[in-house]
């Protein structure tokens, strides 16, 4: 059954959805930095783990760590630093992900990957309440992260940057645990309204 056309002003409203779309162009741009990013410190960490110095001294320099002892071969503590960094530039790109194809899906237009073989499993059931929490839940990761690598380089770090970095990953914490329970409750009470 086709819907009678929309006048003119809520059609104009109703398009305006499509502005988002040069914003989620413009995050894709942005994972292809991220890409570009990941692979300059991987083949970095690979040159220095066989014996390049200049290589060494530019991850030593992008992860920011310090010592009073020049460091002249690759160590444990570069290596875990440098692998976190990467882990942290896969998690946000797995954030920019789920905003580009979460938020097309929800707030511009269908993708219609039902049946799909490579379809997300959380696409099927987006809507922007699961998107949130989905977000939060990774920006959470994300600090995680970041507050790790805080952490094995402490030395290079004030008290007071360090007791902040944990109070911000404990607002994340407590911000998506509310948002989590916000949603189960809006939820809860969308279920009792059915069942009347």
């Amino acid at each position: 059954m086709n819907s009678a056309p929309l006048r003119p002003l809520p059609a104009l409203i109703f398009a305006s959805r499509w502005l988002q779309l040069p914003l989620y162009l413009g995050l894709i741009a942005a994972q292809g930095i991220y890409v570009f990013h990941f692979w300059v410190e991987l083949v970095h960490l690979v040159e220095a783990a066989f014996g390049s110095t200049t290589a060494l001294d530019k991850l030593v320099t992008s992860i920011g760590y310090k010592t009073t002892a020049p460091i002249t071969t690759l160590n444990e503590t570069v290596i875990m630093l440098v692998v976190l960094a990467l882990i942290d530039v896969v998690m946000i790109s797995n954030l920019l992900i789920m905003v580009i194809v979460g938020g097309y899906e929800t707030f511009v237009s269908r993708l219609n990957l039902e049946g799909h073989p490579d379809q997300p499993e959380w696409l099927s059931h987006v809507n922007a309440s699961v998107l949130k929490v989905k977000l939060a839940t990774a920006i959470i990761g994300i600090s995680s992260i970041h507050l790790l690598k805080t952490f094995i380089n402490a030395d290079n770090y004030s008290d007071r940057v360090l007791i902040a970095q944990t109070a911000i990953h404990i607002t994340f914490l407590l911000s998506a645990l509310a948002i989590a329970l916000t949603d189960r409750l809006l939820n809860q009470g969308h279920g009792s309204d059915k069942a009347h």
